[in-house]
C-alpha cells in the first residue's frame, strides 16, 4: 500500500481509542519506560505535545521533569523544514506555530544533535524500526545529519505509538531513518542495538 492510505488506516485505528483507553495506554508506557530506564541514562530529551490523535506523552515528559532532566519541545522553522527544540518547564510560556501546536518561547534553541534521546510521535511502524510519519518532512530534515553517522548515534530516537499501529513493513524512503525503538502501551520495541 502506499503511505497516504496506510497512514489513513492507521489514524483511523489510533482515533478509535476512547479518552479512558488513552489515559490507560499513556499510563502503561509511563510503566514500561521506567522499567526500562528510558529517562535515566539521558539528560536532555526531546519530547511532543500530540494532536490529532496522537499518543499523549505529556505523562513521561512530567515525569522526566521530576526527574531533574533538561525537557525540550519542537519549534518549527521560519522557512525551511529543520526543527529546533526548546527547552520547556513547569511555568514556560508558549506560543501556538502556524498549524496551532504550542512551542517554548525560547530564546537559544538547541539543534537536535544537541539531543541524548528524542521521543517522536508517529503514524505508523513497522519491525524494521522504520517509522511513518504525518508527511510533513520536518523530522526527516531535522535528523538528516543522522545519515553520515557510522559508529555513534545521538540523540537516539524512540517512536511513542499505539501498538496497533504496527505493521509488518512500511515503504520506505533511503533518507528514512530507523528508530532505535518504539514505546507502546504494551511493550518496548527495540530495533537498534546501541539502545541500552
Amino acid at each position: 500500500m502506499d503511505k497516504t492510505t496506510l497512514r489513513r488506516q492507521f489514524k483511523a485505528a489510533r482515533s478509535a481509542f476512547k479518552p479512558a483507553e488513552r489515559r490507560h495506554a499513556a499510563r502503561a508506557s509511563l510503566r514500561l519506560a521506567l522499567r526500562h530506564g528510558l529517562l535515566l541514562r539521558s539528560q536532555r530529551i526531546g519530547f511532543y505535545l500530540p494532536q490529532g490523535g496522537e499518543f499523549d506523552a505529556h505523562l513521561l515528559l512530567n515525569q522526566a521533569l521530576c526527574m531533574q532532566r533538561e525537557c525540550y519541545l519542537p519549534i518549527l522553522p521560519r522557512r525551511g523544514r529543520v526543527m529546533r527544540f526548546g527547552r520547556v518547564g513547569r511555568n514556560t510560556r508558549m506560543q501556538p506555530n502556524r498549524y496551532g501546536i504550542p512551542e517554548p518561547l525560547d530564546a537559544k534553541p538547541l539543534r537536535a544533535r544537541q539531543l541524548d534521546l528524542l521521543l517522536m510521535p508517529l503514524v505508523g511502524f513497522d519491525k524494521q524500526g522504520y517509522r511513518l510519519g504525518m508527511g510533513g518532512g520536518y523530522y526527516d530534515a531535522t535528523l538528516a545529519f543522522m545519515r553520515h553517522r557510522r559508529l555513534w548515534r545521538k540523540p537516539r530516537l524512540i517512536g511513542i505509538a499505539y501498538e496497533c499501529q504496527q505493521a509488518e513493513t512500511l515503504p520506505h524512503d533511503p533518507w528514512d531513518m530507523p528508530l532505535d525503538a518504539v514505546l507502546t502501551e504494551r511493550q518496548l520495541h527495540r530495533f537498534i542495538s546501541n539502545l541500552p
